[in-house]
């Protein structure tokens, strides 16, 4: 039976229970899934626990300060459990207005409780009157004297990723990016046109009271203005007639220019976000591989694209980087390559907040031979005059105009077109990626 002091409890526990899963090394958006799977939640509370779950892992770096200066354990020693609830209530008081104080302790305490740890649940409740207390005063944390430092402490990022963000866009466009990449992302859908327009799908969207409005610079984009719910009972989303995608990926398919009839491969394809998109800007007229390592992640691409109406993908589980030797009939077959390549996702911080403390400069450089073994192993595949593009949602010079400029070294028969590293300030918004076009050099009859 719910009571009066456990109503608001369950998103909160959902919350916390995401954070535990991040924790033991689950992805954030893997876990949210999976514990709304196991504890279903409806409308403002699913909402709720979203944001909780989101914003606390985000601001981990802020919410351990505040525990490691009122707290009599430092943060890294609390006991994980505590230390996660802890930030649940934390997220709350400091960094949620629409939450009042009194609430976001009080649920805090009742959580406690109802989890396990009630022999606790007085610690909490000091911790959290401490905190806010001085947070009323004014009071706020010290912090270093390096800037890096700083703007890591102000933004909840590691020391090397702000340091780097200074070297890369200097003081103030690092806290440009630093601030984007904590800010609630939008949400954006691209319109199947074979089976809707965007004038339409807005228009029944708005039907069902969700607001939308077009993406300026992205025809078929529209981007949500508000919502609640699970997005599947969504007028359309079982009919085809849109999916969710940020704009950011969707600036990417049309850079290949696809046509009708044309033979195209998406080599890094799972979960098929941008070879549907191709099939869509293709007419379904051609013929798309989609290649991934992962068999199980392909199964994602085929859903979406029996789900989207769409006939012309063939999915193929290989490493994209060996295919030119597995299948050399395939060599200079195929007008256009995608590899929208494994990276560091450092450009998609705000939708991926665990991803700031799970990537390190180590895992960075170990993910460089394995772009450019991509880079070698297809550009064999691709017929001549046809278009390689290479993309990625990182913001790291390494994996971006470094690794097209080797390539370039590399092999002759190549030529950049353009390229472009967008951030995730950028005013278009969206998240940060990286693309540049290639084209392999027409043969002199």
């Amino acid at each position: 039976m719910t009571t009066p002091s456990s109503i608001g409890i369950a998103p909160r526990q959902l919350a916390w229970k995401v954070l535990q899963a991040v924790a033991a090394g689950a992805y954030a958006d893997v876990a949210l899934e999976r514990c709304l799977r196991d504890q279903p939640l409806r409308g403002p509370d699913r909402g709720l626990a979203t944001e909780l779950a989101y914003g606390a892992i985000r601001q981990r770096r802020v919410l351990d300060g505040w525990l490691d200066r009122m707290g009599k354990v430092p943060a890294s020693k609390q006991p994980p459990k505590l230390r996660w609830l802890l930030h649940v209530g934390l997220y709350q008081l400091l960094l949620m207005e629409r939450i009042p104080s009194a609430a976001a302790v009080n649920t805090t305490v009742e959580l406690a409780k109802v989890s396990g740890l009630g022999r606790l649940a007085p610690v909490v409740n000091g911790l959290l009157r401490g905190v806010l207390r001085a947070h009323e005063a004014g009071e706020t944390l010290e912090l270093s004297a390096d800037p890096a430092i700083r703007l890591a402490q102000q933004t909840s990022l590691p020391d090397w990723l702000a340091a780097s963000l200074i070297e890369w866009r200097g003081p103030e466009g690092a806290a440009a990016v630093a601030a984007a990449c904590n800010h609630v992302p939008d949400l954006d859908l691209r319109v199947n046109r074979l089976r809707s327009t965007p004038e339409q799908v807005g228009l029944d969207l708005a039907e069902a009271g969700i607001e939308t409005r077009p993406i300026s610079g992205c025809a078929d984009g529209l981007q949500v203005l508000g919502h609640s719910g699970d997005l599947r009972n969504w007028p359309g989303y079982v009919e085809g007639h849109w999916c969710v995608q940020d704009r950011a990926a969707q600036w990417v398919a049309p850079l290949l220019e696809p046509k009708p009839g044309d033979r195209v491969l998406d080599a890094c394809a799972a979960p098929g976000g941008k070879a549907t998109h191709l099939a869509e800007l293709m007419g379904d007229v051609g013929e798309i591989w989609a290649v991934d390592r992962s068999a199980g992640r392909l199964k994602r691409v085929a859903v979406n694209a029996a789900r989207l109406g769409l006939g012309s993908i063939q999915a193929l589980a290989a490493d994209a980087a060996q295919l030119s030797r597995e299948r050399p009939d395939w060599n200079e077959t195929f007008q256009s390559i995608l590899i929208d390549a494994p990276c560091s996702g450092l450009g998609t911080l705000a939708r991926h907040p665990d991803a700031r403390w799970r990537m390190t400069p180590k895992a960075i450089q170990e993910l460089l031979p394995q772009q450019q073994a991509l880079l070698d192993g297809l550009v064999p595949l691709l017929a001549p005059g046809g278009r390689l593009v290479y993309a990625t949602c990182t913001m790291h010079p390494a994996e971006n105009a470094q690794q097209v400029a080797n390539l370039l070294s590399r092999c002759s028969e190549l030529t950049l077109e353009r390229e472009q590293q967008r951030w995730p300030d950028a005013e278009e918004g969206g998240d940060g990626f990286y693309a540049a076009v290639l084209q392999r050099v027409q043969r002199r009859s």
